[in-house]
């Protein structure tokens, strides 16, 4: 492969009080993390001082678990957070540069109200949107929506292959220039740029057009976060930003290749689909010292909460098992796939019990746990990134706001003494930040 000559792009990915199962236990976390608005505004200007591309919310539209006792436990089950956007919307008011990436899933909304939403976003925030897609892996998210059982898998990837195209569209409802808003003359927009999108198809009836003008980066940033046969399908021919998770380089290359091999028959550019994959950075100033840190965390693990994340991670019930049995064999969920698949081949490949399984899924639940000092984690990121493995990493600080501190004070230095990572701002877009280009109006059914 050619020696790369781009700099790697950094999400910082903010999930409450950390993303260790047991952050909210830790001393140097906020325990109320969830609903703390001071806590997010110092969050987003830590990242936005550091030159970050974006922050990204995650979200779930139910609680994640039925067993009172571990849901109790935790605070990384969607049990006291507030509603992503609404907090991007307030975030967008106390920083200037830095990208707002927030998820909503396909399953539980409509694409008018996505478009609406994510629109309105980009203008508040005067282009630093970014929508984050994703079909719902959780079946009691459709309890909460008039749905007995949740849709199935292939189901949930065709749906969202339509309504992404629908929030395009909506988007598109009016030419860049179309709001003359011209006092003199009594004209608000040119009726001749705006266009109805009157989409029927499969899953929507939409006629449009969006009440919003066109965003200003054009149409918000499109994120996924899913990694299997359907979501890379889905990726390579609608995805700007993927979120996903290996724990191998091996793994990290070989994903890399597949979506971006797949981008061509698409017409798509390769370099206009940047691959983040998670990484949960503990960082010491001397390697003893981040293993304590992160034996720290582990032992704050409750063995209820542990068990149970593995069971919501790969869809499975382990009840009938002891901890310290073999990890099953599981049949096929009709959950996340990507992620059940990755923590089946880990048990197998390491011969992990259900205790060391779910000891190593507390930490960044599948994703790549790095324990280091700042050189270890930026070599580990470095080359990663340099064997096209990643075009850079969405970050999952392990308690925050320590996590995130530590990251920028330590490692951050030695990755922009490398000359991987950027120094400043080159724009003010989410768009500029991640080098993708504003995509052209695309003209609909004009009003007639």
């Amino acid at each position: 492969m050619p020696r790369r000559h781009d700099r790697m792009r950094l999400g910082a990915f903010l999930y409450p009080g950390g993303h260790h199962v047991a952050a909210w236990r830790h001393p140097s976390s906020q325990a109320d993390a969830g609903i703390n608005a001071p806590h997010y505004r110092q969050l987003a200007r830590t990242a936005e001082a550091a030159k970050f591309d974006l922050i990204f919310l995650a979200d779930g539209v139910s609680i994640r678990g039925d067993d009172l006792d571990a849901l109790s436990r935790t605070a990384i089950r969607y049990v006291g957070q507030f509603e992503p956007l609404t907090l991007l919307s307030h975030l967008a008011a106390v920083t200037e540069r830095i990208g707002l990436v927030a998820t909503a899933s396909t399953t539980y909304n409509e694409p008018f109200h996505v478009a609406r939403k994510f629109a309105s976003l980009d203008h508040l925030s005067e282009g630093r949107a970014g929508w984050n897609l994703v079909t719902s892996a959780d079946p009691r998210e459709a309890w909460n929506f008039s749905r007995e059982s949740h849709l199935a898998h292939a189901n949930r990837y065709a749906r969202a292959e339509e309504f992404v195209d629908v929030v395009r569209g909506l988007w598109d409802s009016y030419e860049d220039d179309a709001f003359v808003r011209d006092r003199e003359a009594g004209r608000f927009f040119d009726p001749e740029k705006l266009h109805l999108l009157a989409h029927e198809g499969t899953h929507f009836s939409v006629r449009g057009p969006l009440n919003v003008p066109r965003p200003p980066q054009g149409h918000p940033v499109v994120v996924q976060a899913g990694s299997s046969e359907a979501g890379k399908a889905l990726a390579a021919r609608t995805a700007e930003v993927i979120f996903t998770a290996q724990d191998s380089l091996d793994d990290a290359v070989a994903f890399y290749a597949d979506v971006k091999g797949r981008m061509a028959r698409h017409g798509r550019d390769p370099d206009h689909l940047k691959i983040m994959p998670g990484a949960f950075p503990v960082v010491g100033r001397t390697e003893d010292e981040a293993r304590e840190k992160f034996a720290a965390l582990q032992a704050l693990i409750h063995p209820v909460v542990g068990r149970s994340l593995l069971e919501q991670l790969t869809g499975a019930d382990l009840s009938a098992y002891p901890d310290d049995a073999p990890m099953p064999d599981l049949p096929e969920t009709n959950g996340g796939k990507s992620r059940q698949d990755l923590f089946l081949r880990l048990a197998r490949r390491e011969g992990l019990t259900i205790r060391q399984l779910y000891l190593r899924a507390a930490g960044a639940r599948g994703h790549w746990i790095l324990v280091g000092t700042p050189v270890q984690i930026a070599d580990a990121l470095q080359e990663r990134f340099e064997a096209y493995g990643a075009d850079g990493f969405n970050l999952m600080p392990p308690t925050l706001p320590g996590g995130l501190d530590d990251f920028v004070a330590l490692v951050l230095p030695e990755l922009r003494r490398r000359g991987l990572f950027r120094e400043d701002y080159d724009g003010n877009t989410l768009r500029a930040h991640l080098g993708l280009p504003r995509p052209e109006f695309q003209p609909r059914h004009r009003k007639v």
